[in-house]
C-alpha cells in the first residue's frame, strides 16, 4: 500500500540541508506512565521545525526551469521558513505571503532569506493571495501539506525513526494539521511495521481529520482554534486524506490545557522549548495511554517544532496546572459574614490555594473564584463532594474556557444599572485597528457594557465583550462577528458569567 511513497522516501536526498535528528528516551515520562517512551526531536532542525523536510524535497524535485521562475508560499511560520531556506540553498527566488497578524519575530526570520508580503488577517486569505500571485507572475506555488513531494519529505522522519529505535514500536503518535507529516510517516512506518498503531493527534478545536473521517471526505470546519497555530487548519488535504483514511488507527483530541502540560513535560525532560503544535503529539500520547490503561509498551511521538514567541509562556504557565490535573477552579458561594473566609480555608485542610478572587457586593452571600491544588481528577471530585457535603454551593469551572481566559481577571459582580446584557467570547486579530474595525461594523447599534482583552502572544487575542441588549439581538451581533471573520461564542448562559459578572 502506498508503495510509491515508500520508494521515494527511501531514496530522498535531503541531508545536505536537513538534519537527521535524534530520538531521545524520555526517562521521567516512561517511569510515570509505565511505558518506554521516545521523542523524535524535529525541533533541532535548522529552522526548529520538521517543515524544512517537505519544503526542501518539493524544491529539489522542481526542474531548473521551474526553480528559475521562483517559488511562492503562504504561511505564518514554519512552512515559510522551510521554503525560504530551501530556496536559498537552491538559489531560487522565494516569495512568502504572511498574514498581517504574524508576529514580527517570525516575519524577520523569513525576511532574511526571502521576499515577504503581508496580506490578510488569516492563513486562508494569505494563501488565496499567494495563489493569485503565482498565476499572475508565474511563480511555482508550494503547498504546506497537500502535495505528494511535501508528504514524501515529511515521511523521511518515519524512515529515521525506524532505523533509530531497535524495539518494536507499538504506538506512534503524530500531530495533525493538514496531514502532511502524519501521511508521510504513516505511509513509511506501516509498510515496514504493519502492527504499529498510528494515532493521529489533533487539537480539539481544530479537528479537521476527525471531521473528514466522520464525513468520508475532507470537510471544512466553520471555526478553527488558534492556540496551536502550527496545526490550525480548517480542512485536511485531499492527498493527505487518501493516506490517512487507510492508515490511521485512531484519533485522539487534546485540549489547550493538555498541550500546555506537554510543553512543560518536554522542558522538564529535555530542557527543550516546544511550540504548542510541537507538543501536541506528546499530549496525545499521555492522554491515550492513561485513558486506555496502556502499560509496558513502546510509545513514540514527534516534537515537531519550537518556533514560539517568548511572551506566550506566561499564558502556557498559567494553564499547565489544569492540564496536569493539578488545579481545580471553583466558584463557591460563602455567607457574607465575619470569619467566613477563615472557615472556608479551614475546610480545605492543608491544600494549597493557588488563586482567590472576591469582591464585596453588599448582599448576604459572596461568590468566590478559587483555585486549589489537587493531585488528579479524582482528587478534584473528592474536594467537590466535600464542599457540597458541607453545604457550600459550588460549581466546578475547571473546564470552562471563559473562566480560565477572562473571568479570573474580572471578578467584581454585575453593574446594578444594566437590566439586559449579552456576553460574547471572541478572537480578535492582534493588530492595532481590530477593535476600531469592530466598532465601525457595530455602527453604534449597541452600548458595550464590558470589555476584557488579554494578549497571549499569538496572532489572535481573546476578548470577552458585553452588550446592553436582549436575546433578540444575538443573531445580529453574531452576524457582525462573522462578517469580520472573528470567531465568537455567546457566553451569556455560562456558569462563570452568572456567578461573577
Amino acid at each position: 500500500m502506498f508503495k510509491e511513497y515508500v520508494k521515494k522516501i527511501n531514496s530522498a536526498d535531503l541531508y545536505d540541508l536537513v538534519l537527521k535528528t535524534p530520538v531521545n528516551f524520555a526517562s521521567s515520562l516512561s517511569k510515570r506512565l509505565n511505558n518506554t517512551i521516545f521523542v523524535k526531536r524535529e525541533d533541532l532542525q535548522p529552522i526548529f521545525s520538521f517543515k524544512l523536510r517537505g519544503a526542501y524535497n518539493k524544491l529539489k524535485n522542481l526542474s531548473k526551469k521551474e526553480l528559475a521562475k521562483g517559488v511562492i508560499a503562504a504561511s505564518a511560520g514554519n512552512h515559510a521558513q522551510g521554503v525560504a531556506l530551501a530556496a536559498q540553498k537552491l538559489k531560487s527566488k522565494a516569495v512568502i505571503v504572511m498574514p498581517v497578524t504574524t508576529p514580527e519575530i517570525k516575519v524577520d526570520a523569513v525576511r532574511s532569506k526571502a521576499t515577504v508580503i503581508l496580506h490578510g488577517d488569516t492563513y486562508d486569505e494569505a494563501s488565496d493571495f499567494a495563489q493569485h500571485l503565482a498565476q499572475e507572475r508565474g511563480y511555482i506555488y508550494i503547498h504546506p501539506f497537500d502535495d505528494k513531494e511535501v508528504i514524501i519529505g515529511q515521511g523521511t522522519i518515519g524512515y529515521e525513526i525506524h532505523n533509530q529505535i531497535d524495539e518494536q514500536i507499538d504506538y506512534l503518535f503524530v500531530p495533525v494539521g493538514g496531514g502532511g507529516l502524519c501521511a508521510g510517516v504513516a505511509a513509511y512506518v506501516k509498510s515496514i511495521s504493519p502492527s504499529t498503531k498510528i494515532i493521529a493527534v489533533e487539537s480539539d478545536d481544530a479537528a479537521c481529520l476527525r471531521e473528514a473521517m466522520l464525513n468520508g471526505e475532507p470537510t471544512k470546519l466553520s471555526n478553527v482554534g488558534l492556540f496551536a497555530d502550527g496545526t490550525a487548519v480548517a480542512q485536511i488535504g485531499t492527498n493527505t486524506f487518501e493516506v490517512l483514511k487507510e492508515l490511521v488507527d485512531d484519533i485522539v483530541l487534546v485540549s489547550t490545557d493538555e498541550i500546555c502540560s506537554a510543553i512543560k513535560d518536554i522542558y522538564n525532560e529535555f530542557r527543550a522549548i516546544s511550540e504548542p503544535s510541537g507538543a501536541m503529539g506528546l499530549a496525545g500520547l499521555k492522554k491515550f495511554a492513561i485513558q486506555n490503561s496502556i502499560s509496558q509498551h513502546t510509545l513514540v511521538t514527534i516534537q515537531c517544532g519550537a518556533n514560539i514567541d517568548f511572551d506566550r509562556f506566561r499564558y502556557i504557565s498559567e494553564r499547565t496546572e489544569v492540564g496536569e490535573k493539578r488545579e481545580a477552579i471553583l466558584a463557591v458561594t460563602l455567607v457574607e459574614e465575619k470569619g467566613s473566609f477563615q472557615k472556608f480555608c479551614g475546610v480545605l485542610d492543608d491544600r494549597v490555594i493557588t488563586e482567590f478572587n472576591y469582591r464585596h457586593n453588599g448582599e448576604q452571600t459572596a461568590q468566590v473564584f478559587v483555585g486549589v491544588k489537587v493531585d488528579s481528577d479524582n482528587d478534584r471530585e473528592k474536594l467537590f463532594q466535600k464542599l457540597t457535603g458541607l453545604n457550600y454551593p459550588v460549581k466546578d469551572l475547571t473546564d470552562s474556557e471563559m473562566a480560565k481566559s477572562h473571568v479570573r481577571y474580572m471578578v467584581g459582580g454585575r453593574s446594578p444599572t444594566i437590566s439586559a446584557e449579552q456576553v460574547f467570547r471572541v478572537e480578535f486579530p492582534e493588530k492595532p485597528n481590530a477593535l476600531h474595525k469592530f466598532l465601525i461594523h457595530l455602527g453604534g447599534k449597541f452600548d458595550i457594557t464590558m470589555f476584557h482583552y488579554r494578549n497571549h502572544g499569538s496572532a489572535f487575542g481573546k476578548v470577552l465583550v458585553g452588550f446592553r441588549c436582549g436575546t433578540e439581538d444575538c443573531d445580529l451581533i453574531t452576524q457582525i462577528f462573522k462578517q469580520l471573520n472573528y470567531p465568537s461564542k455567546n457566553e451569556t448562559q455560562s456558569e462563570a458569567y452568572k456567578f461573577f459578572l
